[in-house]
């Protein structure tokens, strides 16, 4: 804290003072230290500390949320993460479409979201366990897997008729289909995927088998080995592209989203590596293939906000081809905490309002050099009063040109900017309070880069002080409630004692014997 003092000393005689005196001190309030560097996502959005994960947890629990919410799920130019929102047609985009029509019965020729995919999350000392790999075992990642006890299996909860987890590993009833499976650790970033997954129940103990298995690590772009599947036809990742709760709360889906079409061609491209087809019509989209939501569909204001959180990834990210199936259909986890008629509505958009665009390779996109590199400066305090001084930087070394914008991103009040597109600007802030601004540099090619100041704004506290009766008159203006009125009787640190803890702006005290200094900070 630091005192200004005007007037006389700030020293309070006792019984033989002759008059009263008078003291203004203006005391800085705010935190004592500030935040550190801020992890921003490729949406722009702040990532908080991620969860200590000392347990497995379910994707339909709010801890769950949590942990997902502050993860960078693959690295900011992974191919799920690429906005695409301005990348060219497919030279045969309308044929393509006009071909995934046709493939499709009269009545499924429309998007339908269909609840499947789930995962769970464990922690790093999660026991590996055994797990027999029956169709795929030379295309698998080894056994054992680290698979806790309440593993969920495709569709459960919310489309499996009220069994419960248990029942559904074993699948008790014999429904059969293709039961994925996905366990997420995200202290080491490792994801494993699983096709076919059952826990096999027998007189000599319990196993878990499946079709095969892939792990995929979200902390990079590494790809499966050229030719091989994962628990995907296309050799994708499932959880890169599922519709999650968390996300439709925030109203975004952050990513592209996984798409199955009835028919593929005999072909993979970026990021798939694996086919599933016999066909070579260069009209059937090939594993890897990218649609997109045509910028003309109107999202309807009145339409939930999972729908609306759908419909603008598909906008921005698109959805990237996985597998084959008697729909055009993209995956929402089976959470039951949906509300009813969540996604309804998106089965009224015709698949002709969706486009091919030409997709980007391993170095393309926003995997080609030159990417820019984004300093925010660093974290201020500062003056209510003052303008404040922002020095931005920018590293680029692209041709391509380049746009920068200040914004606030978190904040008390507003925010109005010298020149919000310079590096170097100014900023004035309509209320005292920590603000958290954000620079991003984007050229249209690779992922926008971000980086984030915090700016603690502070109010100031203007105290006056004066004899009344025998007693002192404590009054102030500024700052805001509660306050805490300290004394001391010298001004050297670690000297101030609370007096008073008061929501008010006046307070008597007792002319004290002795020399006696007071401030109030909140």
């Amino acid at each position: 804290m630091s005192i200004a003092v005007k007037g006389k000393t700030g020293a309070f005689g006792g019984k033989g003072a002759a008059r009263a005196w008078l003291l203004l001190a203006w005391i800085s309030i705010g935190p004592a230290a500030l935040v550190g560097a801020e992890r921003i996502n490729h949406e722009g959005r702040i990532l908080g500390l991620v969860p200590v994960v000392t347990n497995s947890l379910l994707f339909n629990t709010a801890q769950a949320d949590a942990v997902i919410a502050a993860l960078q799920i693959f690295p900011p130019d992974n191919a799920w993460n690429e906005d695409i929102s301005r990348r060219p047609l497919l030279s045969n985009s309308a044929a393509m479409v006009t071909q995934v029509v046709n493939d499709l019965s009269t009545n499924r020729r429309t998007l339908r979201p269909f609840q499947e995919m789930n995962f769970v999350i464990v922690p790093n000392n999660q026991p590996l366990i055994p797990i027999n790999f029956y169709v795929y075992p030379t295309e698998s990642d080894p056994s054992p897997y680290p698979i806790p006890w309440n593993m969920p299996v495709e569709s459960w909860p919310s489309q499996t008729g009220g069994q419960t987890l248990d029942e559904w590993q074993r699948d008790s009833l014999g429904w059969g289909g293709d039961r994925h499976s996905i366990i997420l650790q995200p202290g080491t970033g490792k994801l494993w995927e699983m096709w076919q997954a059952q826990l096999l129940v027998n007189t000599n103990g319990s196993n878990w088998q499946a079709a095969n298995g892939a792990l995929f690590n979200i902390t990079n772009n590494a790809l499966r080995p050229a030719g091989w599947t994962s628990a995907d036809a296309g050799g994708l990742s499932m959880f890169a592209g599922l519709v999650r709760f968390d996300e439709c709360e925030r109203g975004m889906v952050e990513h592209a989203i996984r798409l199955i079409v009835a028919r593929t061609r005999r072909t993979y491209i970026y990021p798939a590596t694996h086919y599933a087809s016999t066909s070579t019509n260069p009209n059937h989209p090939a594993m890897g293939q990218r649609f997109r939501l045509k910028s003309s569909f109107v999202i309807p204001d009145t339409w939930t906000k999972q729908e609306k959180a759908v419909l603008r990834a598909l906008k921005n990210y698109g959805a990237i081809v996985a597998d084959n199936g008697g729909f055009f259909s993209i995956s929402v986890a089976p959470d039951d905490r949906w509300p009813a008629n969540a996604f309804n509505r998106l089965s009224s958009i015709s698949v002709t309002n969706f486009e091919v665009i030409q997709t980007t390779g391993p170095a393309e996109g926003p995997r080609s050099p030159g990417a820019p590199v984004v300093n925010a400066g660093a974290d201020q305090t500062n003056a209510f009063s003052a303008p404040v001084q922002f020095r931005g930087a920018v590293l680029y070394t692209n041709a391509a040109p380049l746009t920068t914008r200040w914004q606030l991103s978190a904040g008390p009040g507003t925010v109005t900017f010298g020149n919000a597109n310079q590096t170097n600007t100014t900023a004035t802030f309509s209320t005292a309070g920590t603000y958290t601004l954000m620079l991003s540099a984007s050229n249209g090619v690779h992922a926008v880069a971000y980086d984030a100041v915090v700016v603690i704004v502070q109010d100031t506290i203007r105290l006056v002080v004066a004899r009344s009766d025998g007693n002192l008159a404590l009054s102030w203006t500024g700052g805001r409630p509660p306050y805490m009125v300290q004394y001391a009787g010298q001004l050297v640190p670690g000297q101030w004692a609370a007096l008073v803890v008061t929501n008010g702006t006046n307070l008597i005290t007792p002319t004290p014997a002795g020399r006696r200094f007071y401030r109030v900070v909140n």
